[in-house]
């Protein structure tokens, strides 16, 4: 079951196309935190980029909306740092690395704590994927091996985010659908959430529905729900509370 208080906004990435870094969601990021102008930033995704440039990155994007953001490892203690939060933003990165250190760092339960009390929770990609019920339909390489696959569980489905059915000309690997068509014939009863480049899950007081970040409003935003070996479309003038 959802977390019943959760106050979630949960995109697909941080670009779309060649737009600036967090671009297309500076509104719905400000939407969310709803006045809030402090947040804590959790970079645990990045490997490849520290945590300090990850910070400063997303501090850059953010300043746009007036919001100060902090690193989480910049704080003495982590899990003191998700007590006191505001607003927690989770970014993108390796899925794997990123609850590794969740984990390592005893930030799951305080996570689902400060959740269960309304606190907004933002992710993007790999921070998207860990606020479901496992990361078991993650894109990403699993170049480390966290304590076990379960992630937050502050939503009652998998993540799936950017999604894309484009299969390359000369490609002979097996497309983004087929690999979640493994997963559904293991999880029969456990739904796929997948949101394209551009979209978010809104979640709050007890709905969904999914959110655009697109500036071409002529093409509507989809996304899919994959179950049970169907796969349905959904927009953003669907109501998604079902799945809640």
């Amino acid at each position: 079951m959802t977390i019943e208080n959760a106050n979630l906004l949960l995109l697909s990435s941080s670009r779309v196309g060649d737009t600036k870094y967090l671009q297309h969601a500076l509104a719905m990021i400000k939407a969310k935190l709803n006045g809030i102008t402090e947040l804590l930033f959790i970079p645990y995704a990045g490997v490849t980029v520290n945590y300090e440039d990850y910070t400063t990155m997303v501090q850059n994007a953010l300043s746009e909306i007036g919001v100060k953001v902090t690193g989480i490892h910049q704080c003495e203690s982590p899990i003191e740092a998700v007590n006191a939060a505001q607003a927690i933003a989770v970014g993108g990165g390796n899925t794997f690395h990123l609850l590794h250190q969740l984990y390592q760092n005893g930030l799951i339960a305080p996570i689902q704590h400060k959740v269960a009390q309304g606190m907004p929770y933002i992710g993007w990609s790999a921070g998207s994927n860990v606020a479901g019920l496992s990361i078991r339909t993650t894109n990403d390489m699993p170049i480390i091996e966290p304590q076990s696959f379960d992630a937050l569980q502050l939503v009652d489905f998998q993540l799936n985010p950017h999604y894309t059915d484009h299969n390359p000309p000369g490609h002979n690997g097996e497309t983004r659908a087929q690999r979640l068509a493994e997963f559904m014939v293991l999880n029969n009863d456990t739904a796929i959430v997948a949101i394209v480049e551009g979209t978010a899950l809104d979640i709050k007081q007890n709905t969904m529905v999914l959110a655009s970040g697109l500036s071409d409003t002529t093409v509507p935003a989809t996304g899919f729900v994959f179950k049970g070996s169907k796969k349905s479309e959904m927009t953003t003038d669907d109501s998604l509370d079902y799945l809640l």
